[in-house]
Protein backbone atom coordinates (compact mmCIF):
# COMPACT_ATOMS: atom_id res chain seq x y z
CA UNK A 1 0.00 0.00 0.00
CA UNK A 2 2.94 2.36 0.60
CA UNK A 3 3.55 2.32 -3.18
CA UNK A 4 0.30 4.25 -3.59
CA UNK A 5 1.84 7.30 -1.97
CA UNK A 6 4.40 7.46 -4.79
CA UNK A 7 1.68 8.18 -7.35
CA UNK A 8 1.33 11.72 -8.62
CA UNK A 9 -1.95 13.43 -7.83
CA UNK A 10 -3.03 13.28 -11.47
CA UNK A 11 -2.16 9.57 -11.71
CA UNK A 12 -4.05 8.84 -8.50
CA UNK A 13 -7.08 10.78 -9.76
CA UNK A 14 -7.06 8.83 -13.02
CA UNK A 15 -6.87 5.48 -11.20
CA UNK A 16 -9.74 6.49 -8.94
CA UNK A 17 -11.84 7.26 -12.01
CA UNK A 18 -10.87 3.91 -13.53
CA UNK A 19 -11.95 2.18 -10.30
CA UNK A 20 -8.56 0.44 -10.07
CA UNK A 21 -8.04 2.18 -6.75
CA UNK A 22 -10.35 3.27 -3.96
CA UNK A 23 -10.32 6.54 -2.05
CA UNK A 24 -10.23 4.55 1.20
CA UNK A 25 -7.08 2.72 0.11
CA UNK A 26 -5.45 6.00 -0.86
CA UNK A 27 -6.36 7.73 2.41
CA UNK A 28 -5.24 4.71 4.42
CA UNK A 29 -1.88 4.66 2.62
CA UNK A 30 -1.29 8.35 3.40
CA UNK A 31 -2.32 7.91 7.03
CA UNK A 32 0.06 4.96 7.33
CA UNK A 33 2.84 7.14 5.92
CA UNK A 34 2.04 9.83 8.47
CA UNK A 35 2.05 7.25 11.25
CA UNK A 36 5.42 5.90 10.14
CA UNK A 37 7.24 9.20 9.62
CA UNK A 38 5.65 12.13 11.37
CA UNK A 39 7.12 11.52 14.81
CA UNK A 40 10.44 12.59 13.28
CA UNK A 41 9.33 15.08 10.64
CA UNK A 42 6.55 16.85 12.60
CA UNK A 43 4.59 18.07 9.59
CA UNK A 44 1.10 17.81 11.11
CA UNK A 45 -0.57 19.87 13.79
CA UNK A 46 -3.82 17.89 13.69
CA UNK A 47 -4.57 14.59 11.95
CA UNK A 48 -8.23 13.93 11.15
CA UNK A 49 -7.97 10.18 10.65
CA UNK A 50 -11.54 9.18 11.45
CA UNK A 51 -13.08 12.02 9.43
CA UNK A 52 -10.76 11.36 6.50
CA UNK A 53 -11.56 7.65 6.30
CA UNK A 54 -15.30 8.38 6.57
CA UNK A 55 -15.06 10.94 3.77
CA UNK A 56 -13.08 8.47 1.66
CA UNK A 57 -15.71 5.77 2.19
CA UNK A 58 -18.38 8.24 1.07
CA UNK A 59 -16.36 9.01 -2.06
CA UNK A 60 -16.16 5.30 -2.82
CA UNK A 61 -19.90 4.87 -2.30
CA UNK A 62 -20.54 7.72 -4.75
CA UNK A 63 -18.08 6.28 -7.26
CA UNK A 64 -19.88 2.93 -7.13
CA UNK A 65 -22.96 4.81 -8.34
CA UNK A 66 -21.00 6.55 -11.06
CA UNK A 67 -21.03 9.85 -9.18
CA UNK A 68 -17.84 11.92 -8.96
CA UNK A 69 -17.71 15.12 -6.95
CA UNK A 70 -15.03 16.78 -9.01
CA UNK A 71 -11.45 16.55 -10.28
CA UNK A 72 -10.06 15.84 -6.79
CA UNK A 73 -12.52 13.07 -5.98
CA UNK A 74 -10.85 10.89 -3.32
CA UNK A 75 -7.50 12.72 -3.27
CA UNK A 76 -5.95 13.16 0.24
CA UNK A 77 -4.60 16.66 0.89
CA UNK A 78 -3.28 18.77 3.76
CA UNK A 79 -4.33 22.25 4.85
CA UNK A 80 -1.98 24.77 6.45
CA UNK A 81 -3.15 25.57 9.96
CA UNK A 82 -4.03 29.19 9.18
CA UNK A 83 -7.15 28.29 7.17
CA UNK A 84 -10.42 27.89 9.05
CA UNK A 85 -11.73 24.33 9.14
CA UNK A 86 -15.21 23.73 10.53
CA UNK A 87 -15.05 21.62 13.67
CA UNK A 88 -11.26 21.24 13.48
CA UNK A 89 -8.93 23.36 15.61
CA UNK A 90 -7.12 26.16 13.79
CA UNK A 91 -4.15 27.38 15.86
CA UNK A 92 -2.04 29.37 13.35
CA UNK A 93 0.99 27.99 15.19
CA UNK A 94 0.26 30.22 18.20
CA UNK A 95 -0.85 29.68 21.76
CA UNK A 96 -3.17 32.65 21.19
CA UNK A 97 -5.38 30.38 19.06
CA UNK A 98 -4.70 27.18 20.98
CA UNK A 99 -8.39 26.49 21.65
CA UNK A 100 -9.94 28.03 18.55
CA UNK A 101 -12.33 25.67 16.74
CA UNK A 102 -14.03 27.44 13.81
CA UNK A 103 -17.64 26.87 12.86
CA UNK A 104 -17.04 27.32 9.13
CA UNK A 105 -14.51 26.48 6.44
CA UNK A 106 -12.31 28.91 4.58
CA UNK A 107 -13.31 29.31 0.93
CA UNK A 108 -10.31 27.29 -0.24
CA UNK A 109 -11.24 24.43 2.10
CA UNK A 110 -14.82 24.52 0.84
CA UNK A 111 -13.58 24.35 -2.75
CA UNK A 112 -11.28 21.42 -2.01
CA UNK A 113 -14.13 19.50 -0.42
CA UNK A 114 -16.55 20.37 -3.23
CA UNK A 115 -14.01 19.02 -5.73
CA UNK A 116 -13.93 15.73 -3.79
CA UNK A 117 -10.66 16.13 -1.88
CA UNK A 118 -10.14 14.30 1.42
CA UNK A 119 -8.79 16.60 4.17
CA UNK A 120 -6.25 14.56 6.13
CA UNK A 121 -5.60 17.30 8.67
CA UNK A 122 -3.87 20.59 9.42
CA UNK A 123 -0.20 21.08 8.66
CA UNK A 124 2.16 22.96 10.94
CA UNK A 125 2.89 26.64 10.39
CA UNK A 126 5.31 29.05 11.98
CA UNK A 127 3.59 31.36 14.46
CA UNK A 128 1.00 33.48 12.64
CA UNK A 129 2.79 32.53 9.39
CA UNK A 130 5.85 34.65 10.17
CA UNK A 131 9.49 33.88 10.99
CA UNK A 132 9.47 32.18 14.40
CA UNK A 133 10.43 28.61 13.40
CA UNK A 134 8.13 25.65 13.92
CA UNK A 135 9.21 22.16 14.94
CA UNK A 136 8.93 20.66 11.44
CA UNK A 137 12.07 19.08 9.95
CA UNK A 138 13.18 18.68 6.35
CA UNK A 139 12.42 15.16 5.02
CA UNK A 140 15.66 15.16 3.03
CA UNK A 141 17.71 15.62 6.21
CA UNK A 142 16.19 16.04 9.64
CA UNK A 143 19.02 18.35 10.71
CA UNK A 144 17.87 21.01 8.22
CA UNK A 145 14.92 23.38 8.07
CA UNK A 146 12.08 22.70 5.63
CA UNK A 147 11.63 26.46 5.32
CA UNK A 148 8.61 28.43 6.41
CA UNK A 149 6.11 29.60 7.12
CA UNK A 150 4.34 26.73 5.34
CA UNK A 151 6.74 24.27 6.93
CA UNK A 152 4.38 21.35 7.45
CA UNK A 153 2.71 21.58 4.06
CA UNK A 154 6.02 21.36 2.16
CA UNK A 155 7.39 18.56 4.34
CA UNK A 156 4.16 16.55 4.17
CA UNK A 157 4.05 16.62 0.36
CA UNK A 158 7.76 15.85 0.03
CA UNK A 159 7.48 12.93 2.46
CA UNK A 160 4.55 11.45 0.51
CA UNK A 161 2.12 11.95 3.39
CA UNK A 162 -0.40 13.67 1.09
CA UNK A 163 -0.69 14.46 -2.61
CA UNK A 164 -0.94 18.22 -2.27
CA UNK A 165 -1.28 20.83 0.45
CA UNK A 166 -2.37 24.40 0.92
CA UNK A 167 0.10 27.01 2.09
CA UNK A 168 0.39 30.77 2.17
CA UNK A 169 2.99 33.32 1.12
CA UNK A 170 3.51 36.83 2.49
CA UNK A 171 7.25 36.99 1.79
CA UNK A 172 8.52 33.59 0.61
CA UNK A 173 6.45 31.04 2.50
CA UNK A 174 5.45 28.83 -0.43
CA UNK A 175 8.33 29.10 -2.89
CA UNK A 176 11.10 28.79 -0.26
CA UNK A 177 9.88 25.63 1.54
CA UNK A 178 8.95 24.01 -1.77
CA UNK A 179 12.48 24.62 -3.06
CA UNK A 180 14.07 23.39 0.18
CA UNK A 181 11.94 20.22 0.10
CA UNK A 182 12.40 19.40 -3.59
CA UNK A 183 8.79 19.80 -4.74
CA UNK A 184 6.68 22.19 -6.80
CA UNK A 185 5.42 25.35 -5.13
CA UNK A 186 2.95 27.65 -6.91
CA UNK A 187 1.93 31.10 -5.70
CA UNK A 188 -0.61 32.70 -8.05
CA UNK A 189 -1.27 36.39 -8.66
CA UNK A 190 -2.55 38.42 -5.71
CA UNK A 191 -6.33 38.03 -5.82
CA UNK A 192 -6.39 34.91 -7.99
CA UNK A 193 -7.47 32.75 -5.01
CA UNK A 194 -9.82 33.83 -2.23
CA UNK A 195 -8.33 34.38 1.22
CA UNK A 196 -11.68 34.37 3.00
CA UNK A 197 -11.31 32.33 6.17
CA UNK A 198 -7.53 32.69 6.33
CA UNK A 199 -5.97 34.14 9.49
CA UNK A 200 -4.13 37.18 8.07
CA UNK A 201 -0.61 38.40 8.52
CA UNK A 202 -0.54 41.38 6.12
CA UNK A 203 -3.65 41.80 3.99
CA UNK A 204 -1.93 43.46 1.02
CA UNK A 205 0.77 40.78 0.82
CA UNK A 206 -0.92 37.54 1.86
CA UNK A 207 -1.37 34.96 -0.91
CA UNK A 208 -2.67 31.39 -0.94
CA UNK A 209 -0.02 28.92 -2.10
CA UNK A 210 -0.09 25.37 -3.47
CA UNK A 211 2.34 22.50 -2.82
CA UNK A 212 2.44 19.46 -5.09
CA UNK A 213 4.95 17.04 -6.56
CA UNK A 214 4.46 17.96 -10.23
CA UNK A 215 3.45 21.04 -12.20
CA UNK A 216 0.41 19.17 -13.54
CA UNK A 217 -0.72 18.44 -9.99
CA UNK A 218 -0.34 22.10 -8.99
CA UNK A 219 -2.26 23.21 -12.10
CA UNK A 220 -5.16 20.94 -11.20
CA UNK A 221 -5.34 22.33 -7.65
CA UNK A 222 -5.24 25.89 -9.01
CA UNK A 223 -8.19 25.18 -11.32
CA UNK A 224 -10.18 24.09 -8.28
CA UNK A 225 -9.23 27.03 -6.05
CA UNK A 226 -9.12 30.00 -8.41
CA UNK A 227 -12.02 32.30 -9.11
CA UNK A 228 -14.10 35.11 -7.62
CA UNK A 229 -15.51 35.01 -4.11
CA UNK A 230 -18.06 37.56 -2.88
CA UNK A 231 -16.71 37.06 0.64
CA UNK A 232 -13.27 38.39 -0.35
CA UNK A 233 -13.33 41.87 -1.95
CA UNK A 234 -9.66 41.52 -2.95
CA UNK A 235 -10.41 38.38 -4.98
CA UNK A 236 -10.40 38.96 -8.74
CA UNK A 237 -13.51 38.44 -10.86
CA UNK A 238 -11.41 37.46 -13.88
CA UNK A 239 -12.45 34.18 -15.55
CA UNK A 240 -10.42 31.10 -14.62
CA UNK A 241 -8.61 29.48 -17.58
CA UNK A 242 -8.27 25.73 -17.98
CA UNK A 243 -4.79 25.66 -16.49
CA UNK A 244 -4.30 21.96 -17.11
CA UNK A 245 -4.86 22.63 -20.82
CA UNK A 246 -1.66 24.68 -20.88
CA UNK A 247 0.40 21.59 -20.09
CA UNK A 248 0.32 20.31 -23.66
CA UNK A 249 1.43 23.54 -25.34
CA UNK A 250 4.67 23.23 -27.30
CA UNK A 251 6.06 26.62 -28.24
CA UNK A 252 9.43 28.33 -28.35
CA UNK A 253 9.73 29.59 -24.79
CA UNK A 254 11.43 32.90 -24.11
CA UNK A 255 13.09 32.95 -20.68
CA UNK A 256 14.51 36.11 -19.14
CA UNK A 257 17.46 35.18 -16.92
CA UNK A 258 18.08 37.52 -13.97
CA UNK A 259 21.78 36.91 -13.34
CA UNK A 260 22.67 40.05 -11.40
CA UNK A 261 21.92 40.27 -8.52
CA UNK A 262 20.25 36.89 -8.17
CA UNK A 263 22.21 34.10 -9.88
CA UNK A 264 25.50 35.88 -9.19
CA UNK A 265 24.72 36.12 -5.48
CA UNK A 266 23.68 32.50 -5.02
CA UNK A 267 26.13 30.11 -3.40
CA UNK A 268 28.22 27.73 -5.50
CA UNK A 269 25.89 24.73 -5.63
CA UNK A 270 22.78 26.77 -6.32
CA UNK A 271 24.47 28.90 -8.96
CA UNK A 272 25.92 25.86 -10.72
CA UNK A 273 22.61 24.01 -10.89
CA UNK A 274 20.68 27.06 -12.04
CA UNK A 275 23.15 27.80 -14.83
CA UNK A 276 23.19 24.12 -15.81
CA UNK A 277 19.38 24.16 -15.99
CA UNK A 278 19.45 27.28 -18.16
CA UNK A 279 21.96 25.60 -20.47
CA UNK A 280 19.74 22.55 -20.77
CA UNK A 281 16.71 24.73 -21.51
CA UNK A 282 18.65 26.51 -24.27
CA UNK A 283 19.76 23.21 -25.82
CA UNK A 284 16.13 22.00 -25.71
CA UNK A 285 15.02 25.02 -27.72
CA UNK A 286 14.26 27.82 -25.28
CA UNK A 287 15.36 31.33 -26.13
CA UNK A 288 17.41 32.68 -23.21
CA UNK A 289 17.91 36.40 -22.75
CA UNK A 290 19.86 37.91 -19.86
CA UNK A 291 17.80 40.77 -18.45
CA UNK A 292 18.55 43.47 -15.92
CA UNK A 293 16.15 43.72 -12.97
CA UNK A 294 14.17 46.94 -12.48
CA UNK A 295 16.16 49.93 -11.24
CA UNK A 296 13.75 50.26 -8.32
CA UNK A 297 14.68 46.78 -7.01
CA UNK A 298 17.09 48.37 -4.53
CA UNK A 299 14.19 50.25 -2.94
CA UNK A 300 12.03 47.16 -2.55
CA UNK A 301 13.44 45.60 0.67
CA UNK A 302 12.76 48.72 2.76
CA UNK A 303 9.39 49.40 1.15
CA UNK A 304 8.35 45.79 1.65
CA UNK A 305 9.46 45.87 5.28
CA UNK A 306 7.33 48.97 5.85
CA UNK A 307 4.25 47.55 4.15
CA UNK A 308 4.56 44.22 5.96
CA UNK A 309 4.95 45.74 9.42
CA UNK A 310 2.25 48.38 8.95
CA UNK A 311 -0.34 45.89 7.69
CA UNK A 312 0.62 43.22 10.22
CA UNK A 313 0.13 45.74 13.03
CA UNK A 314 -3.36 46.49 11.73
CA UNK A 315 -4.27 42.80 11.55
CA UNK A 316 -2.61 41.97 14.88
CA UNK A 317 -3.48 45.03 16.95
CA UNK A 318 -5.74 43.13 19.35
CA UNK A 319 -3.34 40.19 19.63
CA UNK A 320 -0.47 42.53 20.51
CA UNK A 321 -2.55 44.37 23.11
CA UNK A 322 -3.90 41.26 24.83
CA UNK A 323 -1.22 38.61 24.28
CA UNK A 324 2.11 40.39 23.84
CA UNK A 325 3.94 38.16 26.31
CA UNK A 326 2.72 34.97 24.60
CA UNK A 327 4.09 35.88 21.18
CA UNK A 328 7.36 34.66 19.71
CA UNK A 329 10.15 37.24 19.42
CA UNK A 330 9.97 37.71 15.65
CA UNK A 331 6.22 38.19 15.35
CA UNK A 332 6.17 40.42 18.43
CA UNK A 333 8.93 42.63 17.00
CA UNK A 334 7.08 42.90 13.68
CA UNK A 335 3.80 43.96 15.29
CA UNK A 336 5.52 46.44 17.57
CA UNK A 337 7.49 47.95 14.70
CA UNK A 338 4.34 48.35 12.66
CA UNK A 339 2.65 50.45 15.31
CA UNK A 340 5.16 53.31 14.90
CA UNK A 341 5.14 53.48 11.09
CA UNK A 342 3.42 56.61 9.82
CA UNK A 343 0.75 56.62 7.13
CA UNK A 344 3.08 58.81 5.03
CA UNK A 345 5.83 56.18 5.19
CA UNK A 346 3.34 53.49 4.28
CA UNK A 347 2.14 55.54 1.32
CA UNK A 348 5.71 55.87 0.11
CA UNK A 349 6.09 52.09 0.22
CA UNK A 350 3.00 51.79 -1.97
CA UNK A 351 4.50 54.22 -4.48
CA UNK A 352 7.63 52.07 -4.67
CA UNK A 353 5.48 48.99 -5.23
CA UNK A 354 3.61 50.64 -8.12
CA UNK A 355 6.86 51.80 -9.76
CA UNK A 356 8.43 48.37 -9.32
CA UNK A 357 5.44 46.65 -10.94
CA UNK A 358 5.52 49.02 -13.89
CA UNK A 359 9.20 48.38 -14.46
CA UNK A 360 8.74 44.61 -14.21
CA UNK A 361 5.99 44.72 -16.80
CA UNK A 362 8.48 46.13 -19.30
CA UNK A 363 10.59 42.98 -18.88
CA UNK A 364 7.68 40.79 -19.96
CA UNK A 365 7.76 42.38 -23.40
CA UNK A 366 11.05 40.51 -23.82
CA UNK A 367 10.27 37.18 -22.16
CA UNK A 368 7.42 34.83 -21.34
CA UNK A 369 8.77 34.38 -17.84
CA UNK A 370 11.68 35.42 -15.67
CA UNK A 371 14.05 32.84 -14.17
CA UNK A 372 16.24 33.06 -11.09
CA UNK A 373 17.20 30.82 -8.15
CA UNK A 374 14.39 30.19 -5.70
CA UNK A 375 16.78 30.64 -2.78
CA UNK A 376 20.40 31.77 -2.28
CA UNK A 377 21.35 28.42 -0.70
CA UNK A 378 19.93 24.99 -0.09
CA UNK A 379 18.05 24.47 3.18
CA UNK A 380 20.16 25.76 6.10
CA UNK A 381 21.22 23.40 8.86
CA UNK A 382 19.35 23.77 12.14
CA UNK A 383 15.83 24.78 13.07
CA UNK A 384 16.51 28.29 14.37
CA UNK A 385 15.77 29.89 11.01
CA UNK A 386 13.38 29.20 8.14
CA UNK A 387 15.89 30.48 5.57
CA UNK A 388 16.35 33.55 3.42
CA UNK A 389 13.34 34.82 1.38
CA UNK A 390 15.35 37.58 -0.37
CA UNK A 391 15.07 36.09 -3.87
CA UNK A 392 11.32 35.53 -3.54
CA UNK A 393 9.93 38.49 -1.60
CA UNK A 394 10.23 41.21 -4.30
CA UNK A 395 7.86 39.33 -6.62
CA UNK A 396 5.43 38.69 -3.76
CA UNK A 397 5.56 42.44 -3.07
CA UNK A 398 4.47 42.99 -6.68
CA UNK A 399 1.75 40.32 -6.42
CA UNK A 400 3.08 38.38 -9.42
CA UNK A 401 2.58 34.63 -9.99
CA UNK A 402 5.59 32.48 -9.08
CA UNK A 403 6.44 28.80 -9.32
CA UNK A 404 9.46 26.75 -8.27
CA UNK A 405 10.57 23.39 -9.62
CA UNK A 406 13.50 21.26 -8.40
CA UNK A 407 16.51 21.04 -10.73
CA UNK A 408 19.07 18.98 -8.80
CA UNK A 409 20.70 18.05 -5.52
CA UNK A 410 23.58 19.97 -4.00
CA UNK A 411 26.70 18.30 -2.68
CA UNK A 412 24.97 18.11 0.70
CA UNK A 413 22.18 16.02 -0.84
CA UNK A 414 19.59 18.79 -0.49
CA UNK A 415 17.39 20.05 -3.34
CA UNK A 416 18.02 23.14 -5.46
CA UNK A 417 15.05 24.93 -7.01
CA UNK A 418 14.64 27.45 -9.80
CA UNK A 419 11.92 30.06 -9.70
CA UNK A 420 9.85 31.24 -12.66
CA UNK A 421 7.81 34.45 -12.59
CA UNK A 422 5.14 35.68 -15.02
CA UNK A 423 3.11 38.84 -15.37
CA UNK A 424 -0.15 39.39 -13.49
CA UNK A 425 -2.85 36.74 -14.05
CA UNK A 426 -0.64 34.91 -16.55
CA UNK A 427 -0.69 31.68 -14.54
CA UNK A 428 -1.57 29.75 -17.69
CA UNK A 429 1.62 30.92 -19.40
CA UNK A 430 3.63 30.33 -16.21
CA UNK A 431 2.32 26.79 -15.87
CA UNK A 432 3.05 26.04 -19.52
CA UNK A 433 6.63 27.28 -19.16
CA UNK A 434 7.14 25.43 -15.88
CA UNK A 435 5.82 22.15 -17.26
CA UNK A 436 8.15 22.44 -20.25
CA UNK A 437 11.12 23.16 -17.96
CA UNK A 438 10.12 20.29 -15.68
CA UNK A 439 10.11 17.88 -18.64
CA UNK A 440 13.60 19.00 -19.67
CA UNK A 441 15.06 18.59 -16.17
CA UNK A 442 13.22 15.33 -15.35
CA UNK A 443 13.99 15.52 -11.62
CA UNK A 444 13.32 12.04 -10.20
CA UNK A 445 15.08 12.21 -6.82
CA UNK A 446 13.08 11.76 -3.65
CA UNK A 447 14.01 12.13 0.01
CA UNK A 448 15.38 9.18 1.90
CA UNK A 449 13.03 10.41 4.57
CA UNK A 450 15.29 11.99 7.12
CA UNK A 451 18.54 10.12 6.55
CA UNK A 452 21.56 12.31 5.95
Amino acid sequence: MSDLTELSLTDAARRLRQRSLTAWELARACLNQIGALDKEINAWETICEEQALEAAAECDADAAKGLYRGPLHGIPVGVKDVFLTAGVRTSAGSSVYADFVPEKDATVVQRLKSAGAIILGKTITTELAYLDPAKTRNPWNLEHTPGGSSSGSAAAVAARMCFAALGTQTLGSTIRPAAYCGIVGLKPTYGRISRYGMIPLAQGLDHVGIFARTVADAALILEVLAGPDPNDPSCSAMPVPAYTGELVRVERIKIGLLKDPFVDRADGDVKAFVLDAVDRFAKAGAQIKILKPPASLDEVPHALSVKLAFEAALSGREILQKHRARLGPNIRELLERGTVISSEEYQRSEEVRVSFKQEINELFSQADCLLLPATPTTAPRGLKSTGDPAFIAPWTFAGLPQITIPVGLGRNGLPVGVQLIASEFEEAKLIGCARWCESVIDFTHKPRLGKS
